[in-house]
């Protein structure tokens, strides 16, 4: 079956069938979808879930009540989709923060819904919102709460060590002044590894791991687990990293409005 990007015809057409519903149904317009996780990542397993993510607006009348409204859209998890969405406004809030999880939909290889004008802005000025420090803390927070809670038994589940893997290459990738961290391990992997036994033994996990069940278990890859270990150790960040130089709300708000407008307007044509 043809696929793109690990994701077959048919499951994307899935997704596209799945958004359609939830436009119609909760009267709300996806600006971008994309995947989320190990598809994205690169290094899913053959029954790995998908991960669905994307952004939308309401019409106008949604944002002028008294009271904050449900901003955020989430399905039933099935045993193939894990979808779920966030109302522009809310993505915009993350976005002033420098969230690294909006940053990574941004980013992501897998795209189900094409960027409109407002998302391909997002992404354009992505650099100018990013914040190292709070990359750098909410990448090492993520491998320090991932090892602690699935790495320290002797038998581990293996898919486990990526999701600390990846996060603390990220940290690497933003101490060593490269920016925004690219979404895929393998990029990660070869531009900040450089011993190669480890790297050997990374290798021949993911190789595993993208051939294995999610549920798979094995022994602890020592190599892996002393580099874990080790990077764990200082929690203190570059002293160098800084927050976001970008601060002004105008540009954010002005989106907010041509994007909500522009539901208004189609709908109304």
């Amino acid at each position: 079956m043809e696929q793109l990007h690990g994701v077959s015809l048919a499951m994307r057409e899935k997704v596209q069938h799945v958004l359609r519903e939830i436009e119609q149904q909760r009267n709300v317009r996806v600006l971008y979808a994309c995947e989320s996780g190990s598809r994205a990542w690169g290094f899913a397993s053959p029954d790995s879930d998908y991960d669905v993510r994307f952004l939308y607006v309401h019409p106008p009348e949604w944002y002028l009540t008294v009271e904050s409204q449900r901003d955020v859209i989430e399905l039933p998890i099935d045993d193939q989709l894990d979808v779920s969405g966030w109302e522009l406004r809310k993505a915009l809030g993350l976005y002033k923060q420098a969230n690294p999880t909006l940053a990574e939909w941004l980013h992501s290889p897998v795209i189900y819904r094409e960027m409109d004008e407002t998302v391909l802005w997002l992404q354009q000025h992505l650099a100018h919102w990013f914040s190292p420090l709070r990359a750098r803390w909410h990448y090492f927070s993520m491998a320090r709460k991932n090892f602690l809670g699935y790495l320290q038994s002797e038998q581990v589940r293996l898919k486990k060590y990526f999701y600390v893997l990846r996060p603390l290459l990220a940290v690497r990738w933003i101490e060593a002044g490269k920016g925004i961290p690219p979404i895929e391990f393998a990029t990660l992997l070869t531009a900040m590894v450089q011993d190669r036994a480890l790297l050997a033994e990374i290798e021949q996990l993911l190789t595993f791991k993208q051939q294995a069940g999610e549920a798979e278990y094995g022994s602890r890859r020592e190599l892996i687990h002393a580099f874990i270990t080790q990077s764990l150790a200082s929690e203190m960040p570059n002293s160098e990293l800084t927050h976001p130089s970008a601060t002004d709300n105008t540009e954010l708000d002005a989106l907010l409005y041509r994007a909500v407008m522009k539901k208004q307007t189609n709908t109304d044509g």
